[in-house]
């Protein structure tokens, strides 16, 4: 026992000393930068490591009449290829519907499905053999597009309806009425590594797939049907991801599988990894929708009623398709009342990649179709669009009967208002749409724009068991603590963030927690690090582990000082009793070892309050809302359509924020992505269905140039009213959201070429022929 030295804090200090709150840098940030952080291609090979490649689908549907893959094993460096009949289990990687065969068997449902995997002596001879296959088709015709899919009645789950009150009814009463169509189009994750698996044999029929993944469990899950083996054979184990996105939430599980099918069936280590082309051919996208709406509103813009239907682009398979519509249901209010609704959704059966998770799943979907439309409203009736937007939001309080969402979950959190008023005056937004206003008068070519937009996005999976994390918090006998927790790291920060709850929780510098790669075998039965539910999750649930081990150490440190165990306080590497005894942590940990204390806990959380039954597409599917808004102001070239932006200004709503840097962080990168989806990432197919932006040379993500010089980010002051991980809220997914702002400004400024008399027909992505077609669907209509 140490007695207390000026080395120690003060009372008011320990008091008053966090770990969490603080803008400390990302836990592998001088990896990353010194090239040093591993990633799953980094990893060293096992000795006999052996490389794979697949074999894909050049017809978008087809009959396999004949398939030869004599040339394939004859090809240089060829161990083995092996078909569907080589599966020993189960030929599936679906999700929820089982309806995903990992290698296509009779029939081919779009170019680019994987219908054999080869194995070689090396990545470059799998891929050239790969190419070798004979493959006889037998041609069936194909649906390509929703609208089609709609015509067609081919939906690859039925499709979802939520009612409240009387829309058809309130429509024919509402004084005006606006009706139209919106074609959204999907978006490629574009993650920098591609997707990866490396399997390695072990002992008794066991099997470590070391695997570029959002949920490990699921890959576990997967290669144990397709092995025929207990899970408990099998290990996933991911450290990081070079982004994810969503797109390795479900659809690692192809690459996972394959990989693993090889490896079992050679007793060798097997790589499978996806060069960019293969990547994006074969996995599925941000599901595209197309919409048609009708809507009611009064004189001020109130809307009365809406009446929307929305048909997705869900590939040939199911995949997220279901819980991605439910989600844009219940995102089709954005931030506003909607008293008499009727919204209906489809996902479209096509014969395209099977479309899947992306950041926002759904949620963007469904709120850019109310935002276009209120825009829209604002227009017919001469208004601005942000006091349109200002009439229609949520209300505060009961008396107002207008804080009830459409799937009947109370708002009980409602900031938008406050956010809103804090962004209109800090952006000078009035004073800007006035100096736009006079731009515009004088300019005859160049038109400027001006949009503010707001966000609410609901946090939990929509699927209430998901909503469960578990994890281990291990103090060794130095004082130093590992981590090990059920999320994954894929740049967005979990570790680091978790890293702080324990550091915060036992009183101890954040360099002295040290997390450790997701493993099934340690953490088992996790939930996907989606939803933005990740932080919130595990967060709590190493809270719970850590703060079991604090009791243990207070209650025997209580006994070491001889005081009250309400007076034993963790502090900055110290442990005090009361005011005149301390020692530091790593020799109270000493201390405890060898009076036999346990030193590791485990901890779970499971969301509480969650309910939703999809039969009545009703409940309280969220624990809580984040809210944020921005203004984006673009200037558009009229004769080619090239626009630029020249400023946004963002507020987001981070509740108490975990880590402030890193919470910037990903609104900035959630906006520019944003931004991309609905400007310039284009997907393209042909007539024979098959996908044509297939590679960076004609998929065009944002580059450096796009970023305006100006994007001014701020995190909104507001203590979540839900029981988050320390009152912080989720900053994956929301942001996403905050660039309906530049869609929408760039709409003002083609807007401008009619004197704000006609709603451009604009579509997303804007890009430059987009543009001009909006330009001359304006100009048009003013002759």
């Amino acid at each position: 026992m140490n007695s207390k030295t000026e080395a120690f804090l003060t009372p008011e200090s320990v008091k008053a000393w966090a770990e969490v709150g603080l803008s400390h840098p990302h836990e592998s940030a001088i990896l990353h930068v010194l090239g040093e952080a591993t990633y799953t291609d980094d990893i060293p090979e096992a000795q006999g490591t052996l490389h794979a490649a697949l074999g894909l689908s050049a017809k978008a549907h087809a009959r396999i009449a004949a398939l030869n893959l004599a040339p394939v094993l004859a090809a240089p460096g060829v161990v083995a290829a092996y078909t569907w009949r080589d599966i020993p289990g189960t030929n599936d990687c679906g999700p929820i519907i089982h309806d995903d065969p990992i290698l296509a068997e009779e029939k081919v449902e779009y170019v680019g499905q994987p219908i054999f995997v080869v194995v070689a002596d090396s990545h470059d001879n799998a891929r050239r053999a790969a190419r070798k296959a004979e493959v006889q088709y037998e041609e069936l015709p194909a649906i390509l597009t929703p609208e089609a899919a709609r015509d067609a009645q081919s939906f690859v789950v039925p499709p979802m309806r939520l009612a409240r009150g009387e829309a058809q009814q309130a429509l024919e009463a509402s004084p005006h009425r606006v009706k139209g169509k919106l074609h959204v189009s999907g978006q490629e994750q574009f993650y920098l590594e591609g997707q990866i698996s490396y399997a390695i044999p072990k002992e008794g029929d066991g099997m470590l797939v070391l695997c570029s993944t959002q949920h490990p469990t699921e890959m576990q899950h997967v290669v144990a049907h397709a092995l025929h083996r207990p899970s408990h054979a099998i290990v996933v184990e991911c450290r990081r991801m070079g982004g994810g996105f969503g797109g390795k939430e479900s659809q690692s599980a192809l690459w996972a599988a394959c990989a693993a099918i090889s490896a079992a069936k050679l007793k060798r280590p097997v790589k499978l990894r996806a060069d960019r082309d293969d990547d994006m051919m074969v996995t599925g996208k941000r599901h595209c929708f197309y919409y048609e709406y009708e809507i009611g509103h009064d004189a001020d813009g109130r809307i009365t009623a809406a009446k929307v239907e929305m048909v997705s682009r869900a590939g040939f398979s199911a995949d997220l398709s279901a819980p991605v519509a439910t989600r844009a249901i219940c995102h089709f209010d954005n931030t506003y009342y909607l008293s008499d609704v009727d919204i209906r959704a489809m996902a479209g059966k096509t014969n395209t990649q099977s479309n899947t998770a992306f950041r926002g799943f759904g949620g963007p979907q469904g709120a850019i179709a109310i935002e276009y439309i209120v825009d829209e409203i604002a227009r017919n009736l001469g208004k601005d669009a942000l006091d349109v937007r200002k009439i229609n939001f949520y209300g505060r309080n009961d008396e107002e009967g207008r804080n009830v969402t459409q799937y009947g979950q109370k708002v009980v959190d409602n900031v938008i208002h406050e956010l809103v008023a804090q962004l209109e005056h800090d952006s000078a937004y009035r004073a800007r749409r006035a100096a736009i206003d006079e731009f515009n008068a004088r300019s005859a070519v160049l038109k400027k724009g001006l949009a503010l937009t707001p966000v609410k996005f609901g946090i939990a999976f929509n699927v209430t068991h998901f909503n469960q994390a578990g994890a281990l918090v291990h103090i060794y006998t130095d004082g130093s603590v590992l981590v090990n927790h059920g999320g994954t790291e894929m740049g967005q920060g979990i570790n680091t963030k978790v890293c702080q709850v324990v550091a915060h929780e036992l009183g101890i510098p954040l360099h002295r927690v040290r997390i450790s790669a997701t493993d099934t075998s340690k953490v088992a039965n996790t939930s996907a690090t989606a939803a933005s539910t990740g932080a919130d999750l595990n967060g709590k649930a190493a809270q719970d582990a850590a703060h079991t081990l604090r009791q243990r150490l207070a209650t025997f440190a209580a006994a070491q000082f001889g005081c009250e165990l309400a007076e034993v306080q963790f502090a900055d590497g110290v442990v005090y009793g009361g005011a005149e005894a301390a020692m530091s942590f790593a020799d109270l940990v000493q201390k405890a070892y060898l009076a036999r204390i346990q030193l590791w806990s485990d901890g779970f959380y499971a969301t509480p309050g969650l309910s939703w039954d999809p039969k009545t597409m009703s409940g309280n599917p969220f624990g809580y809302f984040a809210y944020g808004a921005s203004v984006s102001e673009v200037i558009v070239d009229t004769l080619t359509g090239e626009w630029k932006l020249l400023e946004a200004n963002a507020l987001y709503d981070a509740g108490n924020s975990l880590n402030p840097a890193i919470d910037i962080g990903q609104v900035e990168g959630a906006f520019i992505q944003g931004m991309g989806w609905l400007t310039t990432e284009e997907l393209w197919w042909n007539a024979g269905g098959k996908l044509m932006t297939h590679a960076p040379s004609t998929y065009k993500i944002p580059a450096i140039s796009d970023c305006p010089r100006n994007l001014d980010v701020k995190l909104f002051k507001n203590r979540n009213s839900f029981d988050s991980i320390h009152r912080s809220k989720a900053v994956g997914e929301p942001p996403l959201l905050l660039p309906f702002s530049v869609f929408l400004a760039i709409r003002d400024a083609v807007s401008a070429v009619g004197k704000h008399r006609h709603n451009p027909p604009l579509r997303a992505p804007a890009t430059c022929e987009a543009i001009l077609d909006a330009i001359d669907a304006v100009l048009a209509a003013a002759d």
